[in-house]
């Protein structure tokens, strides 16, 4: 792979992440409800979550996910689920006077990951998208290694970003009425993509 094809990677996935979608939206969510303590665990999920599924997708899941709807429609429906699960009991959580809602690393990390790792259409995505930055003249796995470890480097940045941006908003809200209105903002988020992501129809 040559420097001008990895940059053009790069300057292509790059604006692919900064179109929100089901991950971002529960880091948003997870972050306006927990606070900044929440950030790094959600941002090691989502990296964690992208290395597995664009991993798969190289290893031929993306192109089992294209061409069986049973596969896609299990996976779609469980990640939907999921995000609403989680939207739900964002919007149900008690609020605590003075500080934001405690969310445990190994949750927050839980939760990155399996809504990133289940989302159907970002491994069928990856199988579509990553081999046109291959070069079939030069071995695989070194280009692979290249192309996988920058997309979850820039989606680990990016999910980082709005993470901090909403664990700053909800570290200035003090009064229980606000936070619980952060908490529904965030946990309608969740449901909303979760609605989204079951809406989702296979390519072709």
């Amino acid at each position: 792979m040559s420097p001008e094809t990895w940059i053009a990677f790069l300057a292509t996935a790059s604006v692919m992440l900064l179109i929100p979608g089901p991950t971002i939206l529960l880091v948003i969510g997870q972050s306006l409800g927990g606070g900044r303590r929440a950030a790094l665990p959600l941002v090691a999920g989502v990296a964690a979550g992208d290395l597995v599924a664009m991993s798969l997708s190289l290893a031929g899941l993306g192109a089992l996910l294209a061409t069986s709807a049973a596969l896609f429609t299990a996976l779609k429906w469980l990640g939907a689920a999921y995000l609403v699960y989680l939207g739900v009991r964002l919007w149900r959580a008690p609020v605590a006077a003075g500080g934001p809602l405690p969310l445990t690393a190994g949750a927050a990390w839980r939760q990155a990951f399996i809504v990133t790792a289940l989302n159907p259409k970002s491994i069928a995505f990856f199988v579509a998208f990553v081999p046109q930055f291959l070069d079939p003249a030069r071995p695989f796995p070194p280009q692979a290694a290249i192309l996988v470890a920058s997309f979850v480097t820039l989606a680990a940045a990016n999910a980082l970003f709005y993470a901090l941006l909403a664990g700053r908003l909800s570290g200035a809200v003090r009064r229980p009425g606000l936070r619980r209105a952060l908490n529904r903002a965030g946990g309608g988020m969740l449901v909303g993509a979760g609605l989204a992501t079951a809406a989702l129809r296979r390519a072709g």
